[in-house]
């Protein structure tokens, strides 16, 4: 079987968060499987894909090294550019049954649109702990499925080197669970995007994403209502990559706009599991 690394929320190659995806299956092989697949690419996430009966409809799950996900952005865009650029599909849109639900991507030029859950937060105390385990102020705290920690500026998240054992240790009622954090800021004066963000999560066995679609569910109805905006440029200030998102609130759906580029393509030696 054929097995792809594709960069998503990329600019250039070697840019954005890489994702495996794995050529679709007839049926989902064991769980076990596909988590020792997952955990042998050591990729923030390993896309496997379903086969249906309808060539625009796949079931897709999303397993990090350590556990699968319940959603994940940058591996959804990957698997659209695997079935529209390597596989040929030739179709207008591409819907995804998966855990959260009907995701569905369309062609959007050279770029991708995704459309996702939106998951606006809540407001709460900066928890005990927080702003020493980032290593920097905690100004505002917010939780959706990730606990998000609002900082000074832009310089303030590009410098962070957290403690990520103890990030790991902290909740603050992010209904994903606790060892997920996004520090994020308003960019500075004259940059192509409106907000900065980085994201932490050694639970699920990723010390730092490099961009990560599913935070933005948060982050742009967040920074929409702060900042009276319907849609937003974002980008992910991973050390030595960076990925760009552009963003937009439709209600009850976040749109999720990048590209997607295939950078190697390899093949599978060892027979599924079912």
């Amino acid at each position: 079987m054929r097995q792809w690394t594709i960069d998503a929320f990329a600019s250039a190659p070697f840019k954005g968060n890489p994702a495996c995806v794995v050529e679709p299956f007839d049926r989902w092989p064991s769980d076990a499987w596909m988590q020792s697949l997952a955990a042998e690419n050591n990729q923030a996430e390993t896309a496997f894909l379903l086969k249906t009966a309808d060539p625009a409809r796949y079931g897709l799950r999303w397993f990090t090294p350590a556990r699968e996900a319940p959603l994940c952005g940058h591996a959804t865009l990957a698997s659209a550019h695997a079935l529209f650029a390597e596989l040929g599909a030739d179709v207008e849109v591409l819907a995804f049954d998966t855990l959260s639900g009907e995701l569905r991507v369309r062609r959007d030029g050279e770029r991708l649109e995704m459309d996702f859950p939106s998951d606006p937060p809540r407001r709460i105390d900066v928890p005990a702990g927080l702003s020493e385990a980032l290593g920097a102020p905690v100004v505002e705290a917010w939780a959706g499925a990730y606990l998000v920690a609002v900082l000074e500026d832009e310089a303030a998240v590009r410098a962070l080197k957290p403690d990520l054992a103890a990030l790991n240790r902290l909740d603050g009622g992010a209904t994903d669970g606790a060892g997920q954090v996004i520090a994020v800021a308003l960019a500075d004066a004259g940059r192509p995007y409106a907000v900065v963000s980085r994201f932490f999560a050694p639970a699920a066995g990723i010390p730092e994403d490099p961009t990560t679609g599913s935070a933005h569910c948060i982050l742009m109805p967040l920074y929409g209502d702060k900042l009276g905006k319907q849609a937003l440029e974002f980008h992910q200030a991973y050390p030595g990559r960076g990925g760009d998102l552009s963003c937009e609130s439709r209600g009850a759906r976040v749109i999720l706009r990048g590209r997607g580029l295939t950078v190697v393509e390899s093949r599978l030696r060892v027979e599924p599991a079912f």
